[in-house]
């Protein structure tokens, strides 16, 4: 899948709204609004979760970690697709090249750059879809809580 196509970008939003979905809960709660989703080639949903470092005192707790944890085993994630809606990080890239995750497609990567070009080196396909929502979001978070930002990017 790619987004060459109006139809294939079209799909691609609609799996990237329930990562939104899962950074608006995250925000909620009194988290960092990052979410994240695994679904099969076809579009299947496997798994979805949020970055809940905040919530959980957990420092490995981000959204593309919790979205994996939450799928369950798999015989393969090479024919996956990670959607997120901001460009990994660098620990988050490390779960997407040690498990072969085909496909990663990215609200943003405006606000963080992450492992984009790492894992575009390494053979994973990475779109990003440029969302002006992911972008405001996550902006608005980072000038409201920066030290908890700078924490979650290993900066603090």
């Amino acid at each position: 899948m790619s987004a060459d196509t109006n139809k294939d970008r079209e799909k691609l939003e609609k799996m990237l709204q329930t990562a939104l979905a899962e950074a608006r809960a995250g925000l909620a709660e009194g988290g960092i609004p990052i979410g994240a989703a695994l679904f099969t080639r076809e579009g299947t949903l496997l798994g979805k979760g949020h970055n809940r470092r905040v919530q959980e005192g957990d420092p490995s707790a981000h959204g593309e970690t919790d979205a994996f944890r939450r799928t369950g085993r798999q015989r393969t994630y090479r024919d996956k697709i990670m959607v997120t809606t901001l460009a990994p990080c660098w620990y988050c890239s490390g779960l997407i090249r040690q498990f072969g995750i085909g496909t990663v497609v990215v609200g943003e990567s405006v606000n963080f750059q992450g492992g984009v070009d790492w894992l575009r080196e390494n053979g994973i396909k990475v779109i990003d879809l440029h969302s002006l929502e992911c972008i405001e979001l996550l902006a608005k978070y980072i000038n409201k809580r920066p030290e908890v930002w700078k924490e979650d990017i290993g900066e603090a």
